[in-house]
């Protein structure tokens, strides 16, 4: 039997016989290394972000993790009716209407309520615009009822006469969308920003900052497809976020705007009509096909071609009405998103995966080349950051970059902690503007028990000490001799001009390395905060170190550190 990585107590079973394997041995740890002269980008504190806060969490406040921006979005945002208070769960739960609690919408509603939790903690409010062209009645009526339109394959279990939309036969059912809903168009998207510009002031005076365009328009046939059966195209995408964004930008023009939130693979190179013309879904597939969309707008990838028409926009009118980019980024291997922690080969895809933002050597076979209409070319390393900022750099420059919606699952464990820790790095490292997290909410283990590793890993970043105190704003050069091993990720602090060093141990053993910080004295003590699988309900702050001073004639400090079994650990240094 050979073991390449273990738990710190972890027990297998192999027939009647119970074999518990324990922690590797210390061992020597890969070199790393800071540049403390080597500044290279301002880290953007949207990066920080969650969706829906108040929704996800039962225990602890925006504050304990100094939460920087709060998505309103999903499925069911996308006929949120702000003026009832109702909003329409899609195919993730029959097709049902579900008013908000209150009675006194539209000023008493659930959007409002997020609004001002997130004004009370400094939070910024992100904010879903329906686009799909309808939005919900007030009422708890469905999109299928087994009443009106037969015997489903499926339906409510709390409520008979909601069905799936699929008949017994196989059949989809041909719904009236007025059963649940009624149409609209820009001017109610227009209508609800100045409503919340006048109650909660404009974007430039802390009321909703950023709107984006809808959420996952690629799937609106599946998800909505009792109001929206048809696919979705290139000019229904780009010409409805041309003719929304014009509208919320004339109702906030302090306002920023997000699009086109789409959230697969090959949905970034091809319209939902290609896809349903020949290429397979999900998980996005490349197969023969034959993509008449692309090919009908110039063969031009969907994101590409979505940039490209709101740049021609600002060239023709002298308005930017596009300020980020935005893609959701479900990438964790093996479809690993809100699944637990597993065993550790599970453990370790999720952590490999990280990889795929940044690593030109990362390949998984989900992601075919996209302009290979034959799938027989091999696997691409996506390297999502570098490949979304190129996309920005040549077709719309000064764009912003947002993830809205990710997801690397072990919401259990140290592992989750673990992903959630490298992810934040990278995004930090890598130049990202705006990411947020998005929870299952819906999920009954998201206890607040549940929710403490995750959570840790933000307060690495966010609130390490307990007192708010931040990983720096300004990146430097980090390096690592094995990433795989040892992640790190450095950074400056504006208000003090601290140091601070993320390393996270990603084996199953403690591991023992030198830290080389060129162009840096630091002054004794050096403080050390860990997160481990050793405790999973705290950071631990550890005793102070003393750094090896400089050679003489050399400017490279360094520190021997050791590293626990899975662990996070938070280093910061002051000197000169």
């Amino acid at each position: 039997m050979t073991i390449t990585a273990t738990s710190v107590q972890d027990t297998t079973k192999s027939g009647s016989t119970t074999v518990t394997l324990s922690a590797p041995a210390t061992a020597a740890g890969p070199a790393l290394s800071v540049d403390v002269g080597a500044p290279t980008h301002a880290i953007s504190p949207y990066i920080y972000g969650m969706n829906d806060w108040k929704g996800a969490f039962t225990g602890p406040t925006a504050a304990s993790v100094s939460l920087p921006v709060d998505r309103w979005g999903g499925d069911q945002t996308t006929r949120y009716n702000y003026q009832l208070d109702t909003f329409n769960n899609a195919a993730d739960w029959y097709f049902e209407n579900t008013p908000g609690p209150n009675s006194g919408y539209p000023d008493a509603s659930l959007f409002n309520t997020q609004i001002e939790q997130d004004q009370s903690s400094g939070t910024r409010t992100m904010a879903t615009i329906p686009m799909v062209g309808w939005t919900t009645l007030r009422s708890t009526a469905c999109s299928y009822s087994v009443t009106k339109y037969g015997a489903q394959q499926s339906t409510d279990p709390n409520d008979p006469d909601c069905g799936n939309g699929i008949l017994l036969n196989g059949s989809p059912v041909v719904n009236e969308p007025t059963d649940t809903s009624e149409p609209i168009d820009q001017s109610f998207a227009a209508g609800w920003v100045s409503y919340l510009t006048e109650k909660f002031g404009n974007a430039a005076n802390n009321g909703v900052a950023i709107y984006e365009l809808d959420n996952e328009p690629e799937w609106w046939d599946s998800t909505q497809r009792d109001v929206h059966p048809l696919p979705n195209t290139y000019d229904e995408l780009t010409n409805d976020g041309l003719t929304y964004a014009q509208a919320i930008k004339s109702s906030d023009p302090t306002a920023e705007v997000s699009g086109p939130v789409l959230s697969c693979w090959m949905c970034f190179f091809y319209s939902k009509k290609d896809i349903e013309s020949g290429w397979s879904t999900p998980p996005c597939y490349c197969v023969n096909g034959n993509p008449i969309d692309r090919l009908a707008h110039g063969n031009i990838p969907l994101t590409e071609y979505y940039l490209q028409q709101f740049a021609a926009y600002d060239a023709a009118n002298g308005q930017r009405l596009l300020d980020y980019l935005d893609l959701h980024t479900y990438f964790a291997a093996d479809n690993l998103a809100f699944s637990l922690s597993g065993d550790t080969s599970v453990q370790q895809a999720r952590l490999n995966s990280t990889r795929v933002f940044w690593d030109p050597t990362y390949t998984d076979p989900n992601y075919t080349d996209p302009n290979n209409a034959s799938n027989t070319a091999p696997p691409v390393p996506p390297q999502l950051i570098p490949l979304a900022q190129s996309w920005i750099s040549r077709d719309y420059p000064g764009t912003k970059l947002a993830f809205t919606e990710y997801n690397w699952g072990g919401v259990d464990g140290i592992s989750g902690a673990l992903a959630q820790a490298d992810l934040l790095g990278i995004f930090g490292a890598y130049g990202l503007d705006m990411a947020t997290i998005w929870w299952n909410t819906y999920d009954p283990q998201n206890t607040a028990e549940m929710q403490v590793p995750i959570l840790t890993a933000y307060s690495i970043y966010r609130n390490y000490d307990g007192n708010q105190s931040q990983f720096g704003d300004t990146a430097l050069s980090a390096q690592s001799a094995n990433q795989g091993q040892l992640s790190i990720y450095a950074a400056q602090r504006t208000s003090d001009q601290a140091i601070t060093v993320v390393v996270i141990n990603k084996t199953y053993g403690t591991l023992t390395s030198t830290l080389s910080l060129a162009n840096f004295t630091p002054i004794a003590p050096v403080n050390i905060f860990i997160y481990s699988a050793a405790n999973l309900t705290a950071i631990v702050p550890e005793p102070g170190i003393t750094p090896m001073p400089p050679p003489h004639g050399s400017s490279t400090s360094s520190l021997n550190l050791t590293f626990p079994a899975q662990s996070i650990t938070m280093i910061v240094l002051t000197g000169t």
